[in-house]
């Protein structure tokens, strides 16, 4: 904590101070083994000496990082950045050399090497010695600094691809949020195209039992549209319902049709218990439903009958509606490009892609057949 909290350049200093020991112990370890090998009587005697080098070293280290700095060696060196550092490296040779001379000689420490203590005579002879090694600790000192840049800009650049990844994937997530709230508004507009369509034909049904003079048939008509209209209000933000609830909004709708239709209206539900619980749009089998009765029952003035029918097939659930009415061959059937067929077959396409499908066909003997296949899917969330 206290080393994170000293100043930069009392921790650049330090630094410098232990690189130098090193390498002063280094060089001082190799001199007394060359002299125990000589059977030197005092293989320790340099050791001042090197101390001095060392740490000379160390103080002039913080110049050097800095003409480092200023002309930094990369690809963009030129060749007068080579001349000056070569030119920057032989100052560095002399300037050690002088003030190593100097403290040694102003200590008494050059008889130590052995050298007389004089620093006219000396310099010269230090300087040759010491030529190699300060020309070599001068570039070694660049390279360990281009090597730190070149590590620093490696870990930059590696910080700034995890950034732009996980920008990146931020706003992948967010353009998915986008597409979601997209598509849940296209459903829930997709809904309420149909729920204002649905809602006029029932109103519409009403007119006619009015114009009829069937007050009675009305009143119950209107009653059961208030029912209808409440349940179909209770779920009107979902988008799924269980099967189970979706026939009791459907059978709500068919006592509504059976009044305005009286006895000529039939209607037989047959559902697999096993599938009721199964997932499907909620509002999708009314405007079938409405579709098989208006163009089956309400193009004839014969009676007729609705079956509608649901089971598992092949891990799809299987939902059909048959009318016998006129169908295809008198020309009443229709293609499913009304509202309520249009918008059911929208809804299925955004809520489940290729895996559902409405199919109108002709039925067996007469009639039309409605059929809608969906991925079976059982969800508990779902208002059963």
């Amino acid at each position: 904590m206290l080393w994170k909290g000293a100043p930069r350049t009392v921790r650049l200093f330090a630094i410098c101070i232990l690189a130098w020991t090193v390498v002063g112990l280094i060089y001082f370890g190799q001199d007394v083994t060359r002299r125990i090998y000589r059977d030197d009587p005092m293989p320790w005697r340099e050791a001042p000496y090197c101390a001095v080098r060392a740490y000379i070293c160390a103080v002039l280290t913080p110049l050097v990082l800095w003409l480092g700095r200023k002309w930094p060696i990369n690809r963009q060196l030129r060749l007068s950045g080579v001349g000056l550092h070569l030119l920057f490296s032989g100052s560095f040779v002399l300037m050690e050399s002088v003030l190593s001379t100097a403290v040694l000689s102003s200590t008494g420490l050059l008889s130590t090497i052995p050298l007389r203590n004089d620093f006219v005579s000396s310099f010269p002879i230090l300087t040759i010695w010491n030529i190699p090694s300060n020309f070599m600790a001068y570039w070694v000192m660049l390279g360990i600094q281009a090597g730190v840049r070149y590590y620093h800009k490696f870990q930059e650049r590696e910080q700034d691809a995890l950034r732009l990844e996980q920008n990146a994937l931020r706003l992948e997530l967010h353009a998915s949020e986008l597409k979601g709230q997209l598509a849940h508004a296209q459903l829930s507009a997709l809904k309420m195209q149909l729920q204002p369509h649905f809602l006029f034909n029932t109103l519409n049904a009403i007119t006619v039992l009015v114009r009829r003079q069937k007050p009675v048939e009305a009143e119950r008509t209107i009653a059961g549209f208030s029912d209808l209209l409440r349940a179909v209000l209770s779920d009107m933000d979902a988008q799924e319902v269980s099967l189970s609830r979706e026939l009791a909004h459907l059978q709500l709708y068919l006592s509504i049709e059976q009044l305005r239709f009286s006895d000529r209206l039939r209607v037989v539900i047959d559902i697999d218990p096993a599938v009721l619980d199964a997932a499907v749009p909620h509002m999708s089998l009314q405007p079938i439903v409405e579709n098989a009765v208006r163009h089956g029952i309400g193009s004839s003035m014969a009676a007729g009958s609705i079956e509608i029918r649901a089971k598992l097939a092949d891990d799809e659930l299987l939902i059909t509606v048959k009318n016998d009415g006129p169908g295809f061959a008198n020309g009443h059937a229709k293609d499913g490009t009304g509202i309520g067929l249009a918008n059911t077959r929208a809804r299925l396409r955004q809520l489940y892609g290729d895996a559902a499908e409405l199919r109108i066909t002709p039925a067996q003997g007469s009639g039309t057949l409605v059929t809608m296949r969906l991925p079976y899917r059982v969800d508990s969330t779902l208002r059963g």
